[in-house]
């Protein structure tokens, strides 16, 4: 290998330009072709990147339109943000994963679009979270885990490896390294109370995504949930004309109204 290519190498590898690469002569042909491979290959890696189907209530919020395939999220401790995140992949038909997290309702899980017979639930891994995850994200599309004990760098990055390899996406409650985004429920307020009666009967909520990629968060107003829809959107995407949004289902048959929500998706 020429000395201009192992600079150049090195610039790629390491995402730096070393003075002697700015000194040096001019790269020979075979140096510069093996280098435009190396590019093209880079790009190729970037523009393949698969996108898991997500609602489209969400999608526009996200950095990239929808959840990467091997990339983990942050998301803020609410079990109806997390099932808003579920209901699109499962609805597409991938299978997906709940780990540490007793207070996932299936019931509301349902209701919010989520097919039962694709969801697989380790409500208490107790230590052993971080090796019931790596586990199942040989088979699951999306894995949504709450910690219990803080793991090592080295566990991290194993698991980073896993999910890269196997193309799973890790929606992570709380704070995670190195995660595409953090996703927040930064406004809520829940409607069907009277003075002392009634029922709640639906949630508002701003969901706020915030992202390294992307100069200042993005946030949408969401029904969450909807008593008819499970879920719907109030206002118009990000980059789409002003104007009413009709509503966005789930998908499926529509669930039946809903006059009394469980507490437990909160």
């Amino acid at each position: 290998m020429s000395v201009q290519l192992a600079i150049f190498e090195r610039m790629f590898d390491h995402g730096e330009v070393p003075a002697l690469a700015l000194a040096s002569p001019e790269p020979t042909r075979s140096a510069v072709e093996a280098l435009q491979a190396r590019i093209n290959a880079m790009q190729r890696t970037t523009l393949d990147t698969k996108l898991t189907p997500t609602h489209e209530a969400l999608a526009d919020l996200l950095p990239d339109g929808g959840l990467k395939q091997g990339a983990a999220y942050s998301v803020t401790a609410s079990s109806a943000l997390v099932m808003a995140l579920l209901a699109g992949p499962s609805q597409a038909g991938s299978w997906c994963g709940v780990v540490g997290m007793p207070e996932f309702g299936v019931e509301a899980a349902e209701s919010l679009g989520i097919d039962l017979d694709r969801l697989v639930l380790v409500p208490h891994p107790g230590d052993q979270w971080l090796t019931v995850t790596a586990a199942i994200a040989d088979a699951m599309s999306v894995i949504v885990v709450k910690p219990g004990r803080a793991a090592s760098d080295g566990a991290v990055t194993k698991l980073a490896g896993r999910l890269r390899e196997r193309g799973a996406t890790l929606l992570v409650v709380g704070t995670w390294p190195q995660t595409e985004a953090m996703i927040s429920i930064t406004a809520s307020r829940w409607s069907g109370l009277g003075q002392g009666w009634g029922y709640l009967t639906q949630r508002e909520v701003t969901v706020t995504v915030s992202s390294r990629r992307s100069a200042a968060p993005r946030s949408g107003r969401l029904v969450l949930p909807d008593p008819e829809l499970g879920i719907r959107r109030l206002d118009p995407p990000l980059g789409a004309g002003r104007g009413r949004l009709g509503a966005v289902q789930t998908g499926g048959a529509r669930p039946a109204p809903v006059t009394a929500l469980p507490r437990r998706a909160s």
